[in-house]
């Protein structure tokens, strides 16, 4: 049996059992129905139906211009559009420090990575490394670095099996190195990255140069970091379309773990804690899947990149640590008429509804011969294993706008090994230091139109579509070597495929 044969009934088995067992939300119609439009395509003679909606009726067909990720949801109604107009004037605003004579518009820091959400989401699409050229290098506040050490104590194993604390953080430093800090406060730190260029042979007489990062930690504001300490560089992705991954059913992602890909690939689940429900849940956001909703990831990024306090993350200093003298116990700017958090629940609402109503652009070319081409090339190197092409939203979804959508967003949401190349030996609730969660596909193909100066994989350290495939590794090495092996036509092809998405 050939693999794509093997890789196609892999997916229609994991898409007839998602339909079949686990989506309590639909009647016996809706499941016939799922199943069937979910089905892997064996036909690469043309595009399927509704394939250039990859947002179902969200899809914006606004045109495509550097602006093209910060559109609203086409199917948002009026007041879900003022909402969102609301949203991202909080997305986009500068904080500033506190006491400051501009209310609710305060309380900054401590420590910081950026004043804004925008900041690190450049346009809403993908943040920008330092750069590559130690020349041309200038600071960036998109590329954040997480750290962990092993746990020393019972209590602490005891938080991490309960999923109640994600990682172990640094003692002195934290979760997360902070970069920038209000006057006053020394800041923790700067990140620093060199670069070593690796030549990988491919068919047909080309190569291709990668260029392995290595990381130090340089002018520390409060002494040297435990000796064990692991970091973990993670860049800011696109913003679009994540309440529709919200809106997939945990069946439907569990039938993909539970699928037979071949090649090894065996992708599992994160379960997170919800601060919501105080339950352990299905992990679904960030590089390793270990936030369990947009509302959850917004406020993370609120108190962990910016110190801002909100009900989630209520700590009005962010992630200042006992060992930090001077940056505990600042000003703080929540205003006693508007609640006792710097970013309220009203104001966290505008910014998760926005930020979960983010627009997928329209496909492009999918009726290109050599798009066409480039998408048979994909399913043949069993890159549908982990890009799972497409779903049908819930139908209970929380969200009116993000019920019984068919999308396309080419990911399993599941983790998977990929190698050590890629491992950062940070582990984050079930995520191995070695796991990255699946990304999303859709938009890919107009990162750079959005941000010139965008790359890929989770620490950017790719500067090309192609040398993000050539960096995978572990569960995804059968089919790096498959795309390795094509001929120079056959990998443009393919490239040309991720370009329409």
């Amino acid at each position: 049996m050939s693999k794509i044969v093997v890789v196609l009934a892999a997916l229609a088995a994991a898409s007839a059992v998602a339909a079949s067992g686990g989506r309590d939300d639909l009647t016996d119609e809706d499941r016939v129905r799922v199943a069937k439009v979910t089905a892997p395509t064996k036909d690469f003679s043309g595009p399927e139906a509704f394939e250039t909606l990859p947002a179902g009726a969200g899809t914006t067909r606004k045109l495509i211009n550097a602006d093209i990720f910060s559109h609203p949801s086409a199917n948002l109604t009026f007041e879900g559009r003022q909402q969102f107009l609301v949203g991202n004037g909080l997305f986009r605003k500068d904080w500033v420090s506190s006491p400051s004579s501009t209310q609710a518009s305060d309380g900054l820091g401590p420590m910081f990575n950026a004043r804004s959400c925008q900041g690190c989401h450049t346009k809403d699409g993908r943040g920008t490394v330092p750069g590559f050229d130690p020349l041309e290098r200038g600071d960036t506040v998109a590329l954040l670095l997480r750290l962990s050490v092993p746990p020393d104590t019972d209590e602490q194993r005891q938080q991490l099996a309960s999923g109640h604390l994600p990682l172990v953080p640094e003692p002195v430093y934290g979760l997360q190195l902070q970069n920038f800090s209000v006057a006053g406060v020394p800041s923790e730190g700067r990140l620093e990255i060199d670069y070593a260029p690796v030549t990988v042979q491919l068919n047909g007489g080309e190569s291709a140069t990668l260029m392995k990062p290595t990381y130090r930690i340089e002018d520390l504001g409060y002494g040297p970091m435990r000796e064990d300490v692991q970091i973990s560089p993670r860049i800011a992705q696109p913003m679009i379309g994540l309440g529709l991954l919200e809106a997939i059913h945990p069946a439907d992602i569990l039938a993909n773990a539970n699928a037979d890909h071949g090649d090894g690939i065996s992708g599992r689940p994160n379960w997170v804690h919800d601060l919501r429900t105080g339950k352990r849940t299905l992990g679904r956001f960030n590089w390793k899947a270990s936030q369990p909703t947009v509302e959850q990831q917004s406020a993370a990024a609120f108190s962990n990149d910016m110190g801002l306090s909100n009900p989630l993350f209520p700590a009005h200093d962010g992630e200042c640590t006992q060992a930090q003298p001077g940056c505990q116990n600042k000003p703080h700017g929540a205003q006693p008429h508007l609640g006792e958090h710097e970013v309220p629940a009203e104001l966290m609402d505008f910014v998760t509804t926005y930020s979960v109503n983010l627009a997928v652009p329209q496909r492009r070319d999918v009726s290109d011969a050599r798009v066409l081409a480039g998408k048979k090339l994909f399913y043949q190197a069993n890159c549908v294993a982990c890009h799972v092409p497409k779903y049908v939203t819930r139908r209970d979804a929380a969200r009116q706008e993000h019920r019984f959508q068919l999308i396309w967003p080419y990911t399993d949401m599941l983790l998977h090994d990929m190698g050590e190349g890629l491992a950062d030996k940070v582990s984050e609730h079930d995520a191995s230091g070695s796991e990255w969660r699946t990304p999303p596909l859709w938009g890919i193909g107009l990162t750079r139109t959005v941000n010139p100066n965008a790359t890929w994989l989770h620490d950017g350290r790719a500067r090309s579509l192609l040398e993000a495939v050539l960096w995978h590794g572990g569960e995804a090495q059968a089919a790096r070597d498959r795309v390795v092996a094509m001929t120079p036509d056959e990998r443009a092809d393919l490239i040309r495929f991720l370009e329409s998405l």
